[in-house]
């Protein structure tokens, strides 16, 4: 199991938690004894718990030595010495003579001179028909009767005797009780101490995992499965670790020991203890078989939940768009209804487990009670051995049921384990080579672009899919403007995903400052690049925050500097808090064009030597598209520029653009060139060209 697995990395605090556990048991199981000996001997015999007393008169000493022979006489008299008090009866108040008091030896051997003196004491204080038991027990309570009887005989207390015995019973009960209390609440801070660390150390290892993901396994496990992962599937597995330390490990220690204790008390009633135990285990087994399927199938349905709820939360702009709400709630309601129904079906089977529960452990009472009073009539028991017998039989109980209660819990939980395990053991499809190379630039060249070839590069995202880049070649120089245009699904964003090295191409190469991006250090990599994704997405936080992302301790003057350099700065002076204005989860409190803007800033900010803008001019207007592109020539002079864009004018001034068309290059050159030389970028071009421009190719002046 793999949720014990979990456990066994914690070896120090299981040691802890079981010796703590030993001692939980060890106080739970003696309670009951103490409550039969309250009982039996506080009430039942007034505190007078040894046939041996701790004085006896001369004339009953003198009695029982004649009774005795042998062995069992040198024992007595070796039990008991002459003292110089002298007894009186407490009726007559006559003397009694002289009395012999209980030796230490005797205290030793306490149990033997119980069984030595109960049937002589029982002959001399108990009249013939009193004194006729022949059965152990009964002769025991026979020779208890005459000890007490013996006591009276010497004047003591009779009151006196049972309230001192009921005292230290009862705080010696008080005692152990306040340990049990101790105990239970270490092993609780053990196991919540433990449980908790497990689950820090699930969250942080699910997390730095997923960090290290290429898109690729984002993709295949899914966002909204990853999320449910690292919350529910975690936090299912915690709560286990956690009931394993306090409750399973406990059961089987508790059941153990109060078997022994049912054995000791009365074993001819045993069998009563195993009847109880197999009903337990037929109707665990029964729940097993029917709550199991829908166990293994509950964590996907909940997978489904959070991926209809992720969706229709981040779509909710479109789905009121397109007046969808009734759908999204549908298709929720399904999924919804769907796990709904698998957990109806486990809490509705699970609920005949407690009155099963009672009916078993109420008819186990009535038949112990049935048959222990037969027992107790014939003087084999007493009425507290009976009730001590019953809470040993109803702690067997409960700990057989805990741990079929477990047994149900623990698949579904490992199910959970497997789920957080095959995130943990994927391994990242885009890794750092043993040796690789770290390009970080010069100091005195921080500033300088790189040169960024793609050479026969082809890509496809599945196996079985069609290549997204087939044999793509072009070349951006240092200090130069590259732009990619072509339709949708033409392969625009996998160029610079492939550059970023989210995936890795599965044919050609593609080389930064003539190294291969394979060979590179992935850090070392991306730190070359300022990316602008196609969704500018931007972190709850502030807009200082936000743009000063890859180095939290940068300058405001840095961050300023960016601001203005993407357009920004002015929507940003406007808010009333400035570069500490609050950003919400997404950007949401700001318009696509401002998210835009920031985005671009953020990757500004970080000074790269290469800017990678993914349609990141889309939500802009033609001005203040022009003027940060205006603005980044001079801000970026020296670095290489690679613009993604779907708009003519976002990248006519470009000193290079590669045309792509179904994922191959249909023409690379000049906008004039391309109007002049290529099919598809004219047809791009000319729907978006004023007539103006229009007129002038057709004149064959070209457009500048």
């Amino acid at each position: 199991m793999r949720v014990i697995a979990y456990l066994g990395s914690h070896k120090l605090a299981m040691l802890i938690a079981f010796a703590l556990l030993l001692g939980c048991a060890a106080t739970d199981l003696a309670l009951p004894y103490f409550t039969s000996n309250i009982v039996d001997v506080g009430i039942q015999q007034a505190g007078v718990d040894h046939v041996a007393t701790e004085q006896m008169s001369s004339a009953t000493h003198d009695a029982v030595a004649e009774r005795l022979s042998g062995e069992d006489a040198a024992l007595f008299a070796e039990s008991y010495q002459l003292t110089d008090e002298v007894g009186a009866d407490s009726a007559s108040t006559a003397s009694t003579g002289t009395l012999y008091a209980l030796t230490p030896f005797g205290h030793a051997h306490i149990s033997d001179l119980d069984r030595l003196l109960a049937a002589p004491l029982a002959a001399i204080h108990l009249t013939a028909t009193e004194a006729s038991g022949a059965d152990d027990a009964l002769l025991f309570q026979q020779g208890i009767a005459a000890a007490r009887a013996e006591y009276e005989l010497l004047g003591y207390d009779a009151t006196a005797i049972q309230q001192g015995y009921l005292l230290r019973t009862g705080l010696f009960m008080l005692l152990i009780a306040a340990a049990n209390m101790g105990a239970n609440i270490l092993v609780g801070l053990v196991a919540a101490r433990t449980g908790a660390r497990i689950g820090y150390d699930l969250r942080a290892g699910l997390f730095s995992r997923i960090v290290s993901f290429s898109d690729a396994e984002i993709d295949r496990f899914s966002a909204a499965s990853l999320i449910t992962r690292g919350t529910n599937d975690v936090t299912l597995v915690q709560n286990v670790c956690i009931m394993l330390v306090r409750m399973v490990f406990y059961a089987p220690i508790l059941a153990i020991g109060g078997i022994v204790m049912v054995m000791a008390t009365n074993a001819s009633m045993g069998w009563v203890v195993v009847a109880a135990i197999g009903a337990v285990f037929v109707m665990i087994a029964v729940l097993f078989k029917l709550a199991m399927p829908k166990f293994r199938i509950m964590q996907k349905l909940i997978d489904r939940v959070n991926l209809v709820a992720r969706e229709m939360l981040t779509g909710m702009a479109v789905v009121r768009a397109f007046d969808r709400q009734a759908h999204e709630e549908a298709r929720f309601d399904a999924a919804s209804k769907k796990l709904m129904g698998a957990q109806l079906f486990t809490n509705r089977v699970m609920t005949f487990m407690m009155p099963t529960m009672m009916l078993i452990m109420n008819v186990t009472s009535v038949a112990i009670v049935w048959v222990g009073a037969s027992y107790i009539d014939a003087g084999f028991i007493q009425t507290g051995d009976l009730i001590a017998f019953i809470t040993y039989a109803m702690v067997i109980i409960m700990s057989f049921l805990i741990i079929g209660m477990m047994a149900i819990m623990l698949p579904r939980a490992d199910v959970a384990a497997a789920r957080i395990d095959e995130v943990l053991a994927s391994e990242p499809s885009i890794t750092d080579p043993p040796a690789a190379l770290v390009r970080r630039a010069p100091e005195e060249v921080e500033n300088a672009g790189v040169r960024i070839v793609f050479d026969g590069v082809r890509f496809c995202y599945d196996a079985d899919a069609e290549r997204a880049l087939d044999g793509v070649s072009f070349i951006a120089e240092p200090g130069s403007t590259l732009a990619l245009i072509g339709a949708t699904g033409s392969g625009k964003s996998t160029v610079l995903k492939l550059l970023m090295r989210f995936y890795d191409v599965d044919e050609g190469s593609i080389t930064v400052d003539g190294a291969d991006v394979r060979a590179m250090d992935q850090a070392a990599l991306r730190s070359l690049f300022g990316y602008v994704p196609q969704k500018a997405f931007l972190f709850s936080g502030t807009v200082r925050t936000n743009v000063a992302y890859s180095d939290e301790t940068m300058d405001d003057d840095v961050v300023t500097t960016a601001l203005d350099a993407a357009q920004a700065s002015a929507f940003v002076d406007a808010f009333p808090e400035g570069l500490d204005h609050e950003i919400a989860q997404g950007g949401a409190n700001v318009s696509g064009g401002q998210r835009q803007r920031l985005a671009i800033a953020r990757a500004l900010a970080r000074r790269a030597r290469a800017y990678l803008l993914d349609d990141s001019f889309s939500a802009l207007d033609y001005r203040t598209d022009a003027a940060l592109r205006a603005a980044l020539a001079r801000y970026g002079a020296n670095s290489t520029r690679i613009i993604v864009a779907q708009r003519v004018a976002t990248i006519r001034d470009a000193d290079r653009i590669v045309v792509l068309d179904e994922g191959k290059v249909a023409g690379i050159g000049t906008h004039e060139e391309l109007l002049a030389s290529c099919e598809e970028y004219r047809q791009i071009a000319l729907p978006q060209l004023n007539e103006e421009e229009l007129a002038c190719i057709e004149a064959g002046k070209g457009t500048r």
